[in-house]
Order: C-alpha cells, then structure tokens, then sequence
C-alpha cells in the first residue's frame, strides 16, 4: 500500500493544506492511504488549540514545545521536531509527504524526511519575504523537496533556477484561492455577529514578528496601536501572531491593549471559514501577513501591507506598502479607504490561480506515487545564463 502523509503545524497552514487534504482523501482506497499528521500551535493552548477546528480524519498528533522567545527555543523545537519526526518516518515509511511553506518545524520535519529517504512534495516554494527566517528556511525546504507545487509563474522560475528540474515544478496556482471560491461563505452580518459585533465599518488585522530585523516587536505594536486610534470609527479586528521568535510578545501587547483601545478586537483564531468571510466584508485588511498579499486582492478590497516581512512577494496594485510609523500607516489607512484606490482594487486580477489548485495538486501527487518512478538521486538543472 502507497501512504502520503500531509502534515500541519498551524492554523495558517492548515487553511492552504485542507484544500489538498480533501482531494487527496476522495482518492483514498485499498491501495492508498493519505494520513493527516497534526503537531506544533495546533495542540497548544497558548495559540488557541486550534486542533479543535480541523475537519478531516486526524491519524497522529505531535505534540512539541512552541515556545518561541529566544533563538534556542527555537533551535530546541527543531530539535524536538526532528526526533520526533524520525522517529515516526521510520515507523510508518511513506510513499510521500507533503509540507507547505516555510516555518522553522516544517524545516525540521523536512531534514527528518530526508534523512530517512521520504520524498517531499513541497507547496509554496519560490517565494519571497525578505523580512523573515521564512526566506532561507522555504528555498532550504525547496532543495531538499523531490516535487515542488509552486502558486506563480516568479515562484516557478526560482525554483528552477534553484537547480530543481522543470519536470518536477508546477504552477498550480494558491489553494488560497480555492478557499476563497468554497469557504468564505459567511454573510457580513452573521461573520460579525459570530464575533461579538454589531454591523460596522472595520478592517482584518494580523501582524507577525519581522524576524530578520532587531527592532523591538514592543515600538512597532506601539505605533501601530496609535495608528489604529486615529480612527475611532474603524472597528480592528485582530488575529493573533504566530509562534515565531516574538510572536507572543506581540500578542501579549495585542490583549494589553484591546483594555484600552475600544475598537481594537484580539482572536486568538478565527478559523478559515470565519477568517476569510471577514475579509470577503472588510473595508480593507491591514499588517504583514501574507495573506494580505495572496487572498486579500480576490476580494478586491485594499491591503495595507506594513514594513519589509513580505517584501519581495508577487504583488496586485491593490496592496499599498507602508513604513512601521504610526503617521505611514495613517497615510496608508487614508488612502486604502479613497475612492481612487477602491476603482484600482476593483480592477484587480490575482496572479495566485484560478480556484482548482487542490485538485491539480492531489491528482498529480497520487499519480507521483503511484508510478513508482521516485528517485531521490536528483540531477542539478542548470540554466543558461
């Protein structure tokens, strides 16, 4: 029997995973087994135990530490995560696993795969945030990855000129956007409602740790908090960091002052659902996730992006890049919410695919499997220069 693992570590990942999840699972029979392997901030506490909002069959559970406060915590989760991992590797030998992303476990989780010889199937490879460990950590996953499933055609030619073959890279667009067109089916009032709020003028916020940087998470959340008070008719709705180096600093400063600014509202999770309908009726989403930059434009509704965490992605006209200071991210509110931009936003195509990415990726990696024909012994594509 062939066996493809698909394994997630936070509520993010899981909400681009589950469109592949549910493919993949259609395709289930006596010859094929697809296990979902959940572990990191899904099971903690801390990051909501957002376990609790997954919706498909749940074959291992992972736990690992996810404190996150200092460069050796993280290296002590690797650790973990790399021991762990093997451990089940060798246990369950899978025909393949597929991993999405960038995240400093998946990264561990990968080398535990290759050192027990399991072929990855890689998502979201070729990306770019200059801002973030996620940069080196995703084009390191990228080279030890035997497929790669890119979400645009930027994204498709760095991988290869990673070295990767093209026979084995494919652009089949984000399945952001596959959730985009099944789940985010919440009316503007019933998403609000499920929150607390009464029908209103609001925006969709996250911000996370800019991990390549020193500056403190402290200035930043205090500029960003005195932006957001300059327009007490905008209700903010927050969801919470990840577990990144800072990220609960950062959610420690959110709960801190949602005591004092009354149109500030803090989440730990929203769910994808319930996320992405919230954004579908939002005047605008606001911060430095990246999802602000690949979902938000099929909404053609504005994106304030702040600072350099996703600099380098493939952006829309719709996004507007801002400086961390309060008065640039005031600037950028102003003109977010100007009728010159929202014509610009109505006008705004995504580049991140058409809405079938899920299917295209679990036909491809079944078919993958089933061949036969993995070998790990990759050659090094070279390009002409």
């Amino acid at each position: 029997m062939n066996k493809i693992a698909v394994i997630t570590a936070t509520r993010a990942e899981y909400g681009l995973l589950s469109p592949v999840i549910r493919e993949l699972r259609k395709r289930e029979d006596q010859d094929l087994r697809i296990d979902l392997i959940v572990t990191g901030t899904h099971l903690s506490q801390q990051y909501g135990m957002t376990i609790g909002e997954i919706d498909e069959r749940i074959d291992f559970r992972i736990p690992i530490s996810v404190k996150s406060d200092s460069e050796l915590d993280i290296s002590n989760n690797q650790a973990e995560v790399l021991i762990k991992f093997t451990e089940l590797f060798i246990k369950e030998r899978y025909s393949a696993i597929i991993i999405l992303g960038d995240r400093y476990e998946t990264l561990a989780i990968a080398i535990a795969a290759g050192n027990t010889r399991t072929p990855i199937f890689h998502l979201c490879g070729g990306d770019t945030t200059e801002g973030a460990l996620d940069e080196w950590i995703r084009h390191s996953i990228s080279k030890i990855s035997y497929l790669h499933f890119v979400t645009n055609e930027d994204s498709r030619r760095r991988v290869i000129q990673m070295g990767e073959d093209p026979k084995r890279v494919f652009n089949f667009g984000s399945t952001s956007i596959d959730n985009i067109l099944r789940v985010a089916d919440m009316s503007k009032e019933e998403a609000l409602e499920s929150i607390g709020l009464d029908d209103c003028f609001y925006a969709v916020c996250t911000y996370h740790p800019v991990t390549m940087e020193n500056e403190s998470v402290d200035g930043q959340i205090e500029e960003l908090m005195k932006a957001i008070s300059a327009f007490p008719d905008i209700q903010f709705i927050f969801t919470k960091s990840n577990a990144d180096q800072g990220g609960a600093r950062i959610n420690q400063l959110l709960d801190a002052a949602e005591g004092r600014i009354p149109n500030l509202h803090v989440f730990t999770s929203l769910g994808v659902r319930r996320y992405l309908s919230l954004m579908r009726h939002a005047e605008f989403v606001l911060g430095n996730s990246s999802s602000g930059i690949i979902e938000t434009p099929s909404f053609h509704i504005p994106t304030v992006n702040i600072g350099d965490r996703q600099k380098g992605r493939l952006e829309c006209d719709s996004i507007i890049n801002c400086a961390t200071d309060t008065e640039a991210i005031i600037e950028a509110i102003h003109f977010a919410l100007s009728d010159e931009h929202k014509k610009i936003c109505a006008n705004t195509i995504s580049p991140y695919g058409e809405g079938n990415a899920g299917k295209l990726i679990a036909a491809k990696a079944v078919e993958t499997v089933n061949s036969g024909n993995i070998d790990l012994k990759k050659s090094f594509y070279s390009i002409t220069f």
